[in-house]
């Protein structure tokens, strides 16, 4: 067994297929197809289903996955400690964003600083919905993720703290409202965004027994604020993940009772960091103390 063979099985996982996996090492489809069969013989296991365009992982693939990212993560941090012997600071850090609040509002001013003290670490950032930072940070594909607090599984640091507000058609009836209650929101027409705090406003709304008429789901944080400012829905969302003055055609409007959401970083282990992940959490720390955040 390799690290290239652990690395090609890595990002077929990442990729979902044997083609996307080249691009993405920038090597050729034979050769991760010749490094997944050498690692399936030792292993005597298939790890991978070969299903036409697509090559989703076998239970036992997905089994294995969390092994092989965790080998991988200690041989970037063994390779990081030997570099920092020498006096130097460089490697790979790669870290998990769930929507505009850690995209837009905590990303910017901590990559900055970040590059500023550490100018050869290459930081990867890849941008997913809050349930898939959770499963990449269990199945060890990324080092640091941004989630919503408190989460139990993690060693967490607090970065930011904000509120659930409403989001409202500016002539809609509630928006003479000063605050919205859940049960206000009892059968009327709702958008959804997978983009963060899902739990959260599910929570809100069955606490209360309230059921909106969710017949919209997108993806995007602004299609679901242009849905909104047409007049076409209400939506729920995070106060840092809108606009700082609502759109025009839209209002905001706080929840009763309001409804406090945390933001900040999480990690498996904080003792078994790369010292670049450490440096990052470090700073983090530093510039929450600071109130850089918000």
């Amino acid at each position: 067994m390799t690290f290239t063979q652990l690395e090609v099985f890595a990002a077929l996982a990442r990729a979902g297929s044997f083609s996307r996996a080249a691009a993405l090492l920038g090597i050729t489809q034979s050769a991760v197809s010749h490094a997944l069969r050498a690692l399936e013989g030792e292993l005597q296991v298939q790890l991978v289903r070969r299903e036409g365009p697509h090559s989703p992982l076998t239970d036992a693939g997905t089994r294995l996955l969390q092994r092989a990212n965790d080998i991988l993560q200690q041989k970037e941090a063994l390779r990081q400690e030997a570099d920092a012997e020498r006096g130097m600071a460089r490697g790979t850090l790669r870290v998990a964003s769930f929507g505009a609040t850690s995209s837009l509002r905590l990303l910017p001013p901590l990559i900055t600083e970040y590059r500023r003290r550490q100018p050869a670490v290459l930081v990867q950032i890849d941008e997913q919905n809050d349930d898939t930072v959770v499963k990449w940070l269990l199945e060890r594909r990324v080092e640091i993720g941004f989630v919503v607090l408190p989460d139990e599984r993690f060693e967490t640091v607090p970065l930011v703290e904000d509120e659930l507000v409403a989001l409202l058609p500016a002539s809609h009836r509630l928006a003479a409202q000063r605050s919205i209650r859940a049960a206000d929101l009892q059968g009327e027409a709702f958008v959804r965004t997978s983009a963060g705090s899902g739990a959260h406003i599910d929570r809100f709304l069955a606490e209360a027994g309230a059921q909106p008429a969710a017949i919209y789901h997108f993806e995007q944080m602004s299609s679901m604020q242009g849905f909104v400012a047409q007049g076409h829905a209400i939506a729920i969302a995070a106060r840092l993940a809108v606009p700082e003055q609502a759109p025009e055609g839209m209002v905001y409007r706080s929840l009763s009772p309001r409804q406090r959401r945390v933001t900040g970083l999480a990690v498996r282990s904080m003792e078994r960091l790369s010292p670049a992940a450490a440096g990052f959490v470090a700073l983090a720390r530093e510039m929450a103390k600071k109130k850089c955040f918000g």
